[in-house]
């Protein structure tokens, strides 16, 4: 029977998706589980693979379409079938607009006689002028008798257009929802500094004794396994907000923020409470590969329940992350650094990290937030008692 291919759902708010580039063309023979189109979420680019053998027929959405979930788009067929007469075009979808140009119209030639720029203005040079904010009263016309026309104002416009940046389509999504996010979901920030000996004591000991993706053990892939089985004593911090009632989450998926072009996504490693850190480092390793290389799948993005946001790397000392919802929290970690602080009463210098846990006050009030973060201390601080 007829296997249809359909926009897929990614994560709950989703309704809609681009589709980006189809990997077979209609007649193709596609295998069940390869890679058979690309689609952009609000979160990242990812694959689709194909949902079973055959031959994809009835392609009815072109590359660049924006898609309901749930759409059909295509069929996938054995030889001899037809593709079911109900399959027409994508009555929905809609192909995404372009960045607006300001097109050059034909010179208007006709000279208007008057003593001032505006009355100057050629008819479609005055609504070009309009739509894209030039003060005609500081152009000198290039038309007969100084008139201005429309090629004057494109050329302006052209010229402001040059010093502006147009940003990637997943580096504007992610500012969109990043603006909802902070407009929408009523923040509050806990933050705490800890000793991070425990944690780099028990990295030196791990790696000498496993090998590992890269042949390195990542604090990254340290602080998702401890704070993955901390957050079993804190449900309310493995929680979601959804449709004004709070959600508790049964899985524990951790998603990591990782800096590709000019954008962040955050694919997730699903049940990393349960992980030992060896599975843990090589699936953050082969998610990152495939984040950077736009080869992200639907599952990797999909169901995180908390983020970690690692900005050590690059030598910042604090700062604070914005939730993903329906995400109640998101945990950002700070370098290392060698700071002066009283130790048994006496000044000594230890490697220190700053953590900044940002909440949904929605979901969780103070003393919650309060209690896991010093749980994720302690565990910092003794991470073999964890592991």
């Amino acid at each position: 029977m007829p296997f249809s291919v359909v926009m897929p759902a990614l994560e709950m708010a989703q309704e809609i998706g681009k589709l980006i580039s189809w990997r077979k063309k209609e007649g193709d023979h596609v295998s069940k589980g390869e890679p058979l189109l690309e689609i952009e979420t609000d979160k990242a680019i990812v694959e689709v693979e194909a949902p079973a053998d055959g031959i994809l027929a009835g392609v009815v959405a072109k590359e660049g379409a924006v898609i309901p979930v749930g759409e059909t788009i295509a069929w996938i067929i054995r030889p001899g079938e037809a593709v079911p007469a109900k399959s027409s075009a994508v009555s929905s979808a809609r192909v995404a607009p372009e960045p607006e140009r300001i097109a050059t119209p034909a010179v208007d030639t006709v000279p208007h006689p008057a003593t001032s720029a505006s009355a100057r203005l050629s008819p479609k040079a005055r609504r070009l002028a309009r739509e894209a904010g030039v003060d005609v009263a500081q152009l000198q016309g290039s038309g007969p008798g100084g008139a201005v026309i429309a090629t004057d104002i494109a050329s302006v416009a052209e010229k402001r257009s040059s010093d502006l940046e147009t940003p990637s389509s997943i580096a504007r999504i992610m500012a969109e929802r990043t603006t909802q996010s902070w407009m929408t979901v009523p923040h509050f920030f806990v933050v705490r500094e800890v000793d991070a000996s425990g944690l780099i004591a028990i990295r030196e000991a791990i790696a000498s004794k496993h090998e590992f993706v890269n042949g390195r053990l990542t604090y990254t892939d340290l602080l998702v396994g401890l704070v993955a089985r901390v957050l079993e004593k804190h449900p309310r911090l493995n929680a979601s907000w959804v449709s004004g009632k709070i959600r508790l989450n049964r899985e524990i998926n951790i998603a990591v923020a990782i800096a590709v072009e000019d954008a962040v996504v955050a694919p997730v490693i699903h049940g990393a409470n349960s992980l030992p850190l060896k599975r843990i480092s090589t699936e953050r390793q082969n998610l990152s590969d495939r984040a950077r290389a736009n080869r992200l799948r639907p599952e990797d993005i999909a169901g995180a329940t908390f983020t970690i946001s690692n900005l050590g790397m690059f030598q910042v000392d604090a700062f604070s992350a914005i939730i993903n919802p329906p995400q109640a929290a998101i945990l950002a970690i700070g370098s290392i650094t060698d700071r002066v602080v009283a130790a048994d009463g006496q000044p000594a210098v230890r490697p220190m990290m700053t953590l900044t846990l940002s909440c949904d006050h929605r979901v969780i009030d103070g003393a919650r937030a309060a209690t896991f973060l010093r749980d994720v201390v302690e565990c910092l601080q003794k991470p073999e008692k964890w592991l």
